[in-house]
C-alpha cells in the first residue's frame, strides 16, 4: 500500500502497523487508536527511546504508548518527583538554589544550595508539600528558550548554578525549560504528562553533603535522596529491603568482624586488618585454583606505565579523567595503572607467537587505581583502588565462541559456589564513545548475539539474559553477569569482553599455519571484576554469617572456667593439626559474654568447653545464628569442621578422584 506524502507508518510492539500523518503527537496518535489509551498514556518509546507525548513522530518509527505502570516509565516517575521535590524545597525554603537533580538506581536525589542545613523532619516537611504539589495535577510543558534568555532569567533569580549549566550546553542543542504549573527548571527531559502521574508511592529517605560537580574544591552543598514506583507494595517492598540492608550494611560487619577500615588520610583505599586480609587471600587462593585448573597462566604487569601506552590504548582519550597520573624530573608522564588489558598484551607481544600457542590465557591480580569523586566513594563497593581478578584470552576469530562458553561456564560455576544461584547475563552493545571501525563492531556483536542464544540455550532456562543498548566498553561489546542476593539486590560482577581493536592498535600478531602475521582477537575478562567489592556484596548478602570453608577464623575455642584451659589448648592444637584456623579464648569472663561478643564477630563454630568437657573429651559445639549446642567428641567435632573447611572445588577434585 502506497503511503501519502505526508505519512509515516508507525510500528506497535505487537509488529501491527498504521499509516498516520508525518508530525503526528503521541497524544493524538493515543487519542486515535483509544479514548481509554489516551487517559492512561503518559509518555512513549519512540525507536526505543523515551520522549514526551506531546512530541511529533516525523518519520517511520517503532512506537510504544506507555501508561505509568509500564516498566519504561519508572524512570519517569523518579525524574518527576525529582522535580516536584525541587519545587517543595524552594517553596519551604525561598532562596535556595537547586543545582543538578538525576534519577538514579531505585530512585533520585537533588543537590540544593541552601542558607541554612537541612534539619531531620524537614524530610516529612519536604514529603508533606510534595503531595500537595502532587494533588493539583499540574501539566508537564516543554518549551524552548535562548541560551540569552535562560541566562536572564537564571541570573534575576539568583540561580548561579543553572547559569553555570546553562553556558555548559554545547552551542547548537536545544535548551528545554520545563513547566509544572508556574515551577520551571532547566531540563534534558523528557516528562509525564501531568505532576498527579507520579501516585503516592514515594519516600524521601536520607539527607547527604555532595559538592557542586562532585569536585571537593568548589561548593558544598545539600543532597536529599528519595525513591519513587509505580504502586504503594512495590514502595513498601523497597523499604523493607532497604531497612534489611541497613542491618547487613558491610561497613558496619567490617567493623564487627575487625576484618578493614577506612580513613580520610587514604579516600577510596582499605586498610585491611589480619581478618580481612586472611578472607581476600582465601578468596584469592580460590580464583587461582579455578583459573589453573581452566588453563590461565598467571603474570603480573607494572602499576606505571609510560603515558603512551595508554594513548595508544584509547584509554587516554577515553577515560583520561579517571586515571591518577605523576610525572617525573625528567619530565615523562607516567600513569598509575586503571585495567590490565595494556600490560597483558606486552607479554602476548614478547617473543614471536605461534597459531598453537592459542588460545593464549593470561590472568592476572591486578591492582589498579581510577579517580572516583569523593561522594561516589562507598565501603568496599565504590574504591579508588582494588584489585581486579582479570584475564585476557588471545585466540583466532574460530576460537572466539568456545572461549567465551568455557567462560561463562567458570564464571556460573564460581557464583553457585559462593551461594549465588538466580543469575542475569547481559550483552551491552557499542557505546556513542568509542574506538574502532562500525564494521568490526558489527562483527563482534553479531559474535556475541549467537553467544548469548548459545547461553540461553545451554543454561535450560536457569539464566536470564537481556541487552544492555550502549553500554559496551569503549573499545568492544561485552557480557554483564548480574547476580541477586539474598534480599533481592542486583549487583553486576563478571564481564566477557571480545575485542577486535586493543590487539591490531598495538600491533599485536600471531603467526597463522600458512606463515602470514595475523591480528589476534583479545577477549577481556573478569570472574568477580573488583575482589574488594565482591567481599561487600557477599558480606552483606550472608549478613556476615561467611561459609566455614571461607571464614577468615573458622572456629574459636572458649572456656567455661579456668580449670578447662589446658584441654581447650589440646582442642586448639587439634583443630590447627585437621587444618582448621581457629584460635583459643581463655579469658576469666562468662561464657554467655564470651558467646555474644564471638557471635557478634561473626565466628561459623564456637567450641565451648569446661571441667565435664575436659574429663570426657568432648565439646559443646555451637554454631553461628543457632541458640542450640550439641556435645560432641572431639574428634567426631574436629571431623565434621576439617570437612567443612575444604573449599568446593577441592571437594569436587576429590571426589572425581
Amino acid at each position: 500500500m502506497r503511503k501519502a506524502p505526508n505519512e509515516i507508518t508507525v510500528t506497535f510492539p505487537d509488529r501491527a502497523r498504521r499509516s498516520v500523518r508525518c508530525g503526528i503527537t503521541g497524544n493524538a496518535l493515543a487519542e486515535s487508536i483509544s479514548k481509554s489509551l489516551a487517559k492512561r498514556a503518559v509518555a512513549m518509546l519512540v525507536d526505543g527511546h523515551l520522549v514526551d507525548l506531546a512530541d511529533p513522530i516525523e518519520k517511520d518509527a517503532s512506537v510504544k504508548i506507555l501508561s505509568r505502570t509500564d516498566p519504561e516509565a519508572l524512570e519517569l516517575i523518579r525524574h518527576d518527583a525529582a522535580h516536584v521535590m525541587a519545587e517543595a524545597v524552594q517553596s519551604l525554603w525561598p532562596g535556595t538554589q537547586v543545582t543538578i537533580g538525576p534519577v538514579i538506581e531505585n530512585g533520585f536525589y537533588y543537590d540544593f544550595a541552601k542558607a541554612e542545613p537541612f534539619h531531620p523532619d524537614d524530610l516529612e516537611k519536604i514529603e508533606n508539600k510534595m503531595r500537595e504539589i502532587i494533588a493539583r495535577n499540574a501539566p508537564f510543558t516543554k518549551e524552548y528558550w535562548s541560551r540569552e534568555q535562560a541566562e536572564a532569567f537564571f541570573k534575576a533569580r539568583g540561580e548561579l548554578f543553572k547559569v553555570e549549566l546553562v553556558d555548559a550546553i554545547p552551542k547548537g542543542e536545544d535548551l528545554k525549560i520545563y513547566r509544572q504549573g508556574e515551577w520551571l527548571d532547566l531540563c534534558r527531559g523528557p516528562h509525564m504528562t501531568a505532576t498527579g502521574h507520579i501516585g503516592k508511592a514515594f519516600k524521601l529517605t536520607k539527607f547527604a553533603g555532595s559538592y557542586w560537580r562532585g569536585d571537593h574544591t568548589k561548593p558544598q552543598l545539600q543532597r536529599v535522596y528519595g525513591t519513587a514506583w509505580a504502586t504503594e507494595p512495590e514502595l513498601a517492598g523497597y523499604l523493607k529491603q532497604m531497612e534489611e540492608a541497613e542491618k547487613r550494611d558491610h561497613r558496619k560487619l567490617g567493623r564487627e568482624m575487625d576484618l578493614f577500615h577506612f580513613q580520610e588520610e587514604g579516600p577510596g583505599v582499605v586498610f585491611w586488618h589480619p581478618k580481612g586480609w586472611a578472607l581476600f587471600q582465601n578468596l584469592i587462593n580460590y580464583i587461582r585454583r579455578r583459573q589453573n585448573a581452566a588453563g590461565y597462566h598467571e603474570v603480573n604487569a607494572p602499576q606505571l606505565l609510560d603515558k603512551s601506552l595508554w594513548e595508544t590504548s584509547g584509554h587516554w582519550a577515553t577515560f583520561r579523567e579517571n586515571m591518577f597520573t605523576t610525572v617525573t624530573d625528567d619530565e615523562r608522564e607516567f600513569v598509575i595503572k586503571p585495567m590490565n588489558c595494556p600490560g597483558h598484551i606486552q607479554i602476548f607481544k614478547h617473543g614471536l607467537r605461534s597459531y598453537r600457542e592459542l588460545p593464549y590465557r593470561v590472568a592476572e591480580f591486578g591492582n589498579v587505581h581510577r579517580y572516583e569523586p569523593s561522594g561516589a566513594l562507598h565501603g568496599l563497593m565504590r574504591v579508588r583502588a582494588f584489585t581486579q581478578d582479570d584475564a585476557h584470552v588471545f585466540c583466532t576469530q574460530e576460537q572466539i565462541a568456545e572461549e567465551c562458553i568455557k567462560i561463562n561456564d567458570l564464571i556460573l560455576s564460581i557464583y553457585r559456589d559462593f551461594g549465588f544461584d538466580e543469575i542475569t547475563v547481559k550483552l551491552s552493545t557499542r557505546p556513542d564513545k568509542r574506538v574502532g571501525e562500525d564494521a568490526l563492531w558489527d562483527q563482534a556483536e553479531a559474535v556475541m548475539s549467537a553467544i548469548l542464544d548459545d547461553i540461553r540455550a545451554l543454561s535450560n532456562g536457569r539464566v536470564r539474559t537481556g541487552i544492555n543498548p550502549g553500554e559496551g566498553a569503549f573499545y568492544g561489546p561485552k557480557f554483564e553477569y548480574v547476580l541477586r542476593d539474598a534480599i533481592g539486590r542486583d549487583w553486576q560482577c563478571g564481564t566477557t569482553q571480545v575485542d577486535f581493536n586493543l590487539p591490531a592498535r598495538f600491533g599485536a600478531f600471531y603467526i597463522d599455519r600458512d606463515g602470514e602475521k595475523k591480528t589476534p582477537v583479545m577477549i577481556h575478562r573478569a570472574l568477580f571484576g573488583s575482589l574488594e567489592r565482591f567481599i561487600g556484596i557477599l558480606l552483606e548478602s550472608s549478613a556476615g554469617h561467611l561459609p566455614l570453608w571461607l571464614a577468615p577464623l573458622q572456629a574459636l575455642v572458649c572456656t567455661i572456667v579456668s580449670d578447662a584451659d589446658q584441654y581447650a589448648v589440646e582442642v586448639l592444637a587439634a583443630l590447627k593439626a585437621a587444618g582448621v584456623r581457629a584460635e583459643v579464648d581463655l579469658r576469666n569472663e562468662k561464657i554467655n559474654y564470651k558467646v555474644r561478643e564471638h557471635s557478634l564477630a561473626k565466628v561459623p563454630a564456637l567450641l565451648v568447653v569446661g571441667k565435664r568437657e575436659a574429663e570426657e573429651g568432648t565439646v559443646s559445639l555451637r554454631r553461628l545464628g543457632s541458640d542450640k549446642q550439641e556435645v560432641l567428641p572431639l574428634e567426631a567435632a574436629i571431623a565434621r569442621l576439617a570437612e567443612e573447611a575444604v573449599p568446593p572445588d577441592l571437594k569436587r577434585a576429590g571426589a572425581a578422584a
